[in-house]
């Protein structure tokens, strides 16, 4: 059976991964609620179209609540995108948008973070019990 299919145990492995899972299904939705606020009220930068940037975030959403392992996965390649558009932002914007862009490269790291240990904590290999002479 795979890694990834096996039974909760209730071992410390089970909490770092269950942590892992709120960390990053938070850090998601955190940053779609940031999208939305930053193009929508806090620093619009035009007529709110800079909004639909956050509709990507949508798709893992679901994936992540059943605790898909291929989620995680390219969640953790396509964060690499938000982060890049606050790191352009927080040195060319100003002002409050920049304050912004610096949070939205914390969430991207926490997002990034979480699902990288998430991952590597459901493919770690099962402890081998000792047996019984």
């Amino acid at each position: 059976m795979p890694a990834s299919d096996r039974a909760h145990t209730g071992t410390p492995v089970d909490a770092v991964v269950a942590w892992t899972r709120r960390a990053a299904v938070g850090s998601l939705v955190a940053l779609i609620v940031l999208g939305l606020a930053w193009e929508l009220w806090l620093a619009p930068t035009g007529s709110g179209t800079l909004a639909l940037k956050v509709l990507p975030l949508f798709i893992p959403l679901p994936g992540l609540l059943r605790n898909r392992l291929y989620t995680y996965r390219w969640v953790s390649l396509l964060v690499w995108l938000y982060f890049a558009e606050g790191v352009v932002r927080a040195f060319g914007d100003p002002g409050v948008s920049a304050w912004l862009a610096g949070v939205e490269i914390v969430l991207c790291l926490v997002l990034f973070t979480a699902c990288a240990w998430h991952v590597r904590w459901r493919l770690r290999p099962a402890p081998v019990e000792a047996a019984v002479a």
